[in-house]
């Protein structure tokens, strides 16, 4: 699998006007005067698979090849990441964005010309531009594994989480999306607005590595809607925590799927609401 690694930056800066509410003391930023702040990019994506637009997303133009891999494992428009020839990142500066172009084999492009749907996706949106409530594919897999990991080692790698986003450093504006391993060390780390995204783009960079996925678990700078537990157990992911709440649908997917879903996760404690079994609190 080629790539091009053709990314823009992950934010800008801009000229704002800052406001305080109480009054500024020596040190703070003078009330009412022009400042710069930075702001996290947020741009439209084509992904077009072998020459057919399948989806436009609005994502932060960074780690696009990882999205491209991951968004195309955890949709199932491939199986493996050898399924994929080439990753292609092409700037559409016409339309303010990027385009990826990626070649799949065939096998893969006839089942995704037979599933085929148009989205013009909001932030990370996963079920924009279906016509039907039946074109809602809620299928997945159900897992099941023998992982075990203690209060200690989740508390660690939450701590550890915010000090590794960078983007989200300048600008306040971007989900991570993290794997650690069973000790709480985190392995990788993504960012993007979309919390859909973040999670497609740390998909894509595991299955990208050359070295075997270590086994752990998934956190999120985010709440925990049914998508990323979808997304999650087609990843083989057992166990996903976040730092707030799941949905009602979220916590019935994971159930069915076998999937460990904490949430609330803070330094006073978390709520485990599905598959207790694999938190332990040695």
């Amino acid at each position: 699998m080629e790539t091009d690694p053709v990314e823009l930056p992950g934010y800008r800066d801009v000229t704002v006007v800052r406001h305080q509410w109480q009054q500024p003391d020596a040190s703070a930023i003078a009330d009412g005067l022009p400042t710069i702040d930075r702001v996290a990019e947020e741009v439209p994506v084509a992904l077009v698979f072998n020459g057919i637009s399948h989806a436009v997303m609005m994502l932060t133009p960074q780690n696009l090849e990882d999205f491209a891999l991951g968004f195309s494992l955890s949709e199932q428009i491939i199986d493996s990441p050898a399924q994929i020839y080439d990753i292609e990142c092409i700037a559409a500066p016409d339309a303010g964005g990027m385009e990826i172009q990626l070649t799949i084999a065939s096998e893969c492009f006839v089942r995704l010309k037979d599933k085929r749907r148009q989205l013009a996706g909001r932030t990370g949106c996963g079920v924009c531009g279906l016509e039907s409530l039946t074109a809602l594919d809620l299928s997945m897999p159900s897992l099941s594994d023998s992982l075990l990991i203690t209060t200690a080692a989740l508390q660690k790698a939450f701590a550890s989480m915010q000090g590794l986003q960078e983007i989200n450093a300048v600008t306040g504006a971007t989900h991570a999306a993290a794997w650690a391993d069973v000790d709480g060390n985190i392995v990788l780390l993504r960012e993007d607005v979309g919390r859909h995204n973040a999670l497609d783009k740390l998909i894509g960079a595991l299955a990208s590595s050359k070295a075997p996925r270590s086994p752990g678990f998934a956190i999120m700078s985010s709440r925990a809607s049914y998508e990323l537990v979808q997304k999650a157990a087609r990843a083989n992911m057992s166990m996903l925590a976040t730092i707030s709440a799941p949905t009602s649908l979220a916590i019935n997917m994971a159930q069915q799927a076998g999937i460990s879903l904490l949430g609330f996760v803070r330094r006073t404690g978390f709520v485990v609401y599905a598959h207790p079994q694999r938190v332990s609190r040695a």
